[in-house]
């Protein structure tokens, strides 16, 4: 809810007189001394901050959209007609290697739906570092459809990858990610203090709470429709802001520092060939508790009867990945179906003889892993698929009109200004010391959050001291 208002001024604009705008609850206590300062940083942030807001709000609605649009865009590549019988997947992959011998075969997705391709990733110089090219290959056919770049575990291709860019970095690297982080630092803040505010005014009936009034264009109506769009769009936008820092530059080392100290962290599957890193090395009890026996060098009963002994072993998904061997390694088949209910437990198969080397199932996982997880696959719209993508759009639109109601108030009630400096002076001491602990810890733990606070409050001082100044001036002439 991000709120560009000043309580100070009088409503003078087009509303009409027998409609006053609703005054906030003056009765005594800790919300009446809270509220000035809510307000002040309130506005602050959502002068300043907001346009950080509005774009990455925009680029994530066009993220959003691009899983569709992806869909449509490369057709070609992604879809085929059905046929009767499908090739073994070693087929296609030599098929794959023959369409481009350049590259190192990586990974294998077999398609997931019958008419969907094959796609077979490979390193390969030509594209950007951390990309893969995927050659697309009709699993009835054996005709590669195409080859494009792709990007991360959603796999990704240019459209999505360009737009994900926008969203992240602005397509400008490292010092890129500082806005995104900004934004998401923020987020939380703006809609939770938009919403104290607004639970705080007092108003007639419950249902002004929670829809926006009609009657004649006003900065009341605006405030209305600001008001309970946030109010129906807050959890998500402070969802949004936590899974969002979850893996930022500077907050996210932090969280996953406390997440590894509470034993939340990711657990991993091992692939290691030699009988010391086998089945019970790293989740002793999760795996199959076999331990692979001495192989020839580059022993390989090929990739269909290492998916087969994964299928075996429980991997029984549609949706999965296959990582080839690399030297020292086994086949890792991952369950990749975010659907729910999810599956996406992970093999890893000896090549030589089909045994399970290591088995990691979701279910498994620690509590604040499973969650990291759900949350990450959430905000990037891969959770629950068409459903999170659409959910994702739809906070993306409330916070671009939250955003531009908010400076629509801003500008009905120009020159607009915040609440008079010196609100925390009305705050009691035994709530103002723990607030400033707490404003100090998180500022902390968020960093960008913490340093644009001090910027706002040395830019206020600032102020405060120029005006004093041009006072004392005005009052010795």
């Amino acid at each position: 809810m991000t709120t560009i208002d000043d309580p100070v001024r009088p409503d003078t604009t087009d509303a009409p007189p027998a409609e006053p705008t609703p005054t906030p609850r003056r009765s005594g206590g800790t919300w009446s001394a809270l509220r000035p300062l809510v307000m002040r940083l309130h506005f602050y942030a959502g002068v300043l901050i907001a346009p950080f807001l509005l774009v990455a709000a925009v680029s994530g609605l066009l993220y959003a959209l691009s899983f569709q649009a992806e869909k449509v865009y490369y057709a070609h590549e992604l879809e085929v007609p059905v046929g009767d019988t499908t090739l073994p997947l070693s087929r296609q992959v030599d098929i794959a290697r023959e369409a481009n011998p350049n590259g190192t075969v990586t990974a294998v997705w077999p398609g997931a739906e019958p008419d969907a391709t094959t796609r077979v990733l490979m390193a390969d110089p030509d594209v950007p570092e951390g990309t893969s090219l995927a050659v697309f290959v009709d699993p009835y056919t054996g005709e590669v459809r195409g080859q494009l770049p792709s990007f991360g575990s959603s796999g990704a291709l240019p459209l999505r990858t360009w737009i994900d860019g926008l969203h992240a970095d602005l397509h400008l690297g490292e010092f890129g990610r500082n806005y995104s982080e900004l934004a998401a630092s923020w987020l939380w803040v703006i809609a939770l203090g938009g919403l104290l505010l607004w639970l705080g005014r007092r108003r007639g009936n419950r249902r002004a709470l929670l829809l926006p009034e009609r009657g004649p264009k006003s900065r009341r109506r605006t405030l209305s429709w600001h008001g309970s769009v946030g109010l129906w769009a807050v959890t998500g936008l402070v969802l949004l802001s936590a899974t969002g820092l979850t893996w930022s530059r500077y907050a996210g080392e932090n969280i996953g520092t406390v997440q590894d100290g509470l034993g939340g962290a990711t657990p991993t599957l091992s692939a290691t060939l030699d009988g010391a890193a086998g089945g019970s090395s790293e989740h002793e009890g999760h795996g199959a508790g076999h331990t692979p026996a001495p192989t020839a060098p580059g022993a390989d009963m090929g990739l269909d009867k290492a998916v087969a002994a994964a299928r075996a072993a429980g991997i029984d998904s549609p949706r999965i990945s296959v990582v080839l061997p690399a030297e020292g390694k086994g086949y890792v088949v991952k369950e990749t179906d975010t659907q729910f209910p999810l599956q996406l437990d992970s093999v890893a198969v000896n090549p030589a003889d089909g045994t399970v080397l290591d088995r990691l199932a979701f279910a498994d996982y620690p509590l604040l892993a499973k969650l990291t997880r759900i949350g990450i696959d959430a905000h990037t719209g891969v959770f629950l698929g068409l459903f999170n993508q659409l959910a994702l759009a739809a906070l993306a639109l409330a916070l671009i009109l939250l955003i531009l109601w908010g400076y629509r108030m801003w500008w009905l009630r120009r020159p607009g200004r915040p609440v008079a400096r010196g609100a925390w002076r009305k705050v009691p001491v035994t709530l103002l010391l723990p607030l400033a602990a707490a404003t100090a810890v998180v500022g902390w733990f968020v960093p960008l959050l913490g340093l644009s606070l001090l910027l706002f409050l040395a830019v206020d001082l600032t102020l405060a001291l120029v005006a004093r100044m041009k006072a004392r001036s005005s009052r010795t002439a």
